[in-house]
């Protein structure tokens, strides 16, 4: 059945709060712009640190061990907070949350930057992760309320799905360039300039909307999905630094997984829930959750092995490591902005987004093949181009389907939804595929000479492998989870009717 929820959204412009005619403020392409340069330094923060950690190793003195805590410490603060992040933003308005957001964002970038230490290093990332928990909910939302002509908001969510998707190969190429030919301080100081833009793009161009005063802010239900949320990513990042046996991973798992059910059950009671249930239970908008959770976990496939794999295996530079995922980055984003322009509007996602998962385990699996005497034109780029053009059918569409239809008031959250999906599908990738790919290297070195340089490379072939066959598997169950989910033809929106929670 389905259960009428909240108004339809309105974008309000201007102090008096008055409502914008149906195609959004007049700005609202430079607005675009400047909502995606803040996305791109978030999505981007998350890849560009990687390649310039062994020369900030070097540099600050810190162990193997303690390394994985620049990459932990960003997760950690951006994945348990955004949630609390999108709600701020609705309950206190998009225009402050975002422009606070770029701006703590760029202020920790200068303290990470500037480290003198591995506890000031660590200290700035986790400012960074807080900053970004407030500013990706914060632009994602923004571009719902902004853009609300349908055709006009399925170019925007095309291109700023591209920018989604494609942020962590841009990051691999920057840091490349920057680390190789500046110093490896500069993958964090290059946020200063792309926030200076951002902000003076906000402050000139977006307009304050009204926002509901007698709101308040769900205080135990904050608590439980934060304290959920921590230590489900924790969890994972320590089972990908130590092992799945460690009472620190499976103990953290559990316990998140406790927090969250209470918290679920929290937000059926609480008169002002943080997360609105009736956020989730809608078809299309679940299916693009899950599609954004599995996607994510899938990307890790291309981006983290197969960098090891062009650098160690076939002796690539960072910078032309970086270089080489650029036509993935094209076809990713030639097909995310045909998807939401095109595709969706009149076959639905029910074939386009499982057409893309599909497109996305076929690349993987066709990654398997990689051998040391593989090139880049003949056996690395055309799984590139393939796995490129699956992932922008799925983020773009995600993204634009599940903030669809939600009343203005739970923009924010249901944007910082997105964002969970997308930074704990990320995390769980990361642990699960790390820790598969090292049992693989181990076990093809059983009864081998483990200090054999050639056994070593087709060890790390091996493990390669394995994780490209698991990320396949990923996407796969992505399709078959959004092909049952997502409602058959295109999604109808009326302009004048409330959104419907189906049920």
């Amino acid at each position: 059945m389905a259960q009428t929820a909240a108004a339809p959204d309105t974008v309000s412009l201007g102090k008096s709060g008055t409502q914008a005619d149906t195609a959004g403020p007049r700005h609202r392409w430079w607005i675009l712009a400047v909502i995606g340069l803040a996305q791109l330094m978030v999505v981007l923060d998350a890849t560009i640190v990687n390649i310039a950690l062994p020369s900030a190793q070097a540099d600050l003195g810190f162990s193997d061990g303690n390394r994985t805590w620049i990459v932990t410490a960003y997760s950690l603060a951006f994945g348990s907070m955004l949630l609390l992040g999108g709600r701020i933003a609705d309950l206190f308005g998009r225009k402050p949350a975002f422009l606070i957001g770029v701006s703590g964002f760029a202020a920790a970038s200068a303290v990470a930057g500037a480290a003198v230490n591995f506890e000031m290093l660590v200290a700035g990332r986790a400012l960074q992760g807080l900053f970004g928990a407030l500013l990706a909910p914060a632009a994602l939302s923004l571009l719902t309320t902004t853009f609300t002509d349908p055709k006009e908001r399925a170019k925007a969510f095309g291109i700023f799905g591209a920018i989604a998707g494609s942020g962590a190969a841009v990051g691999l190429l920057l840091g490349g360039v920057l680390t190789e030919y500046l110093d490896w301080r500069w993958t964090l100081f290059v946020n200063l300039f792309i926030a200076a833009f951002a902000i003076v793009g906000g402050l000139m161009l977006l307009q304050r909307t009204s926002r509901d005063r007698n709101s308040k802010l769900d205080i135990p239900g904050t608590a439980l999905v934060t304290t959920g949320l921590f230590s489900i990513v924790y969890g994972f990042s320590n089972a990908e630094s130590h092992d799945w046996s460690s009472p620190l991973s499976w103990g953290f798992l559990a316990a998140g997984s406790v927090l969250l059910t209470v918290f679920t059950w929290w937000q059926t009671k609480a008169s002002h829930p943080l997360l609105p249930l009736r956020v989730l239970l809608d078809r299309d908008r679940g299916a693009s959750f899950v599609a954004m959770l599995v996607s994510s976990a899938g990307m890790f496939g291309v981006f983290l092995f197969l960098t090891y794999y062009l650098q160690l295996s076939l002796g690539f530079s960072a910078v032309q490591t970086g270089l080489a995922f650029l036509p993935m980055v094209g076809a990713l984003m030639v097909s995310a902005t045909m998807s939401t322009s095109f595709l969706i509007p009149r076959i639905g996602p029910k074939i386009v987004v499982p057409l893309g998962t599909v497109l996305g385990a076929v690349g993987m699996v066709w990654l398997t093949g990689l051998g040391l005497d593989s090139t880049y034109a003949a056996h690395v780029l055309p799984p590139l181009l393939v796995t490129g053009l699956g992932i922008g059918l799925i983020m773009a569409p995600a993204m634009s389907l599940a903030t669809s239809g939600v009343a203005t008031d739970d923009a924010g959250v249901a944007s910082a939804s997105v964002n969970t999906m997308q930074q704990v599908g990320g995390s769980i990738g990361t642990a699960l595929l790390n820790t598969l790919a090292a049992s693989a290297a181990t076990s093809y070195l059983v009864g081998k000479d483990p200090t054999n340089k050639l056994n070593q490379a087709h060890a790390a072939l091996e493990s390669y492998s394995t994780a490209y066959w698991w990320s396949a598997g990923f996407f796969a169950a992505g399709a078959l989870i959004t092909v049952l989910l997502y409602r058959r033809g295109a999604p109808t929106v009326d302009a004048d009717a409330a959104p419907t929670v189906h049920m």
